[in-house]
């Protein structure tokens, strides 16, 4: 089963999309159901994995580039070249285990800051690949912590959302030059 998408893994000088930072409400908006994956949301699927492989991300929601669909690209191993990247379009979380584990995240929207979240450790996960078959994943440690991350994007949520410990939130994103009234918390 070869994908219907194949990129090189490389950085490329001027990605083909434009990342939205933390404040931008783009980022904020419930993204949309895909109706049919086609040959246009392959095309998508090809320029988020450049921009992503060209920010040196792990994963990537199309939120984060100003589109508003629940399309998420993710790839735990970028450096290597035989390890394919995951995509994800309309991904429903199915179940979760009774295991959480804190660990830091980062993302591209929010550059330069790390913080730790709390996540449960696996996922199972329902959704269409780039060919629009339906597929179902149990996925735990980084894989699942990916998945989760990504998909918090398609519902507005972005992981400093997440972060409990305010003080440590603050002193990160007003390092960075991000404003902490950009942060809408998720209980």
């Amino acid at each position: 089963m070869s994908s219907a998408v194949l990129i090189e893994k490389k950085k490329v000088k001027n990605p083909p999309l434009n990342i939205h930072y933390l404040g931008d409400r783009v980022l904020r908006q419930p993204a949309k159901r895909v109706a049919k994956v086609d040959d246009q949301i392959r095309q998508l699927v090809k320029e988020m994995l450049q921009t992503m492989y060209s920010r040196d991300g792990i994963g990537l929601a199309a939120p984060q580039v100003g589109i508003n669909k629940q399309i998420l690209v993710l790839d735990c191993d970028p450096n290597n070249p035989d390890n394919q990247p995951l995509v994800l379009i309309n991904p429903q979380i199915t179940s979760v285990s009774k295991e959480f584990c804190v660990v830091e995240e980062g993302c591209l929207s929010i550059p330069g800051v790390y913080l730790d979240v709390t996540r449960p450790k696996g996922i199972e996960v329902t959704y269409k690949d780039e060919n629009g078959r339906p597929c179902k994943l149990n996925v735990d440690d980084l894989l699942a912590r990916i998945i989760q991350h990504e998909i918090d994007h398609l519902n507005g949520i972005l992981f400093v959302d997440r972060v409990n410990n305010d003080l440590a939130l603050t002193k990160e994103l007003t390092k960075q030059g991000f404003s902490i009234k950009a942060v809408q918390k998720v209980a």
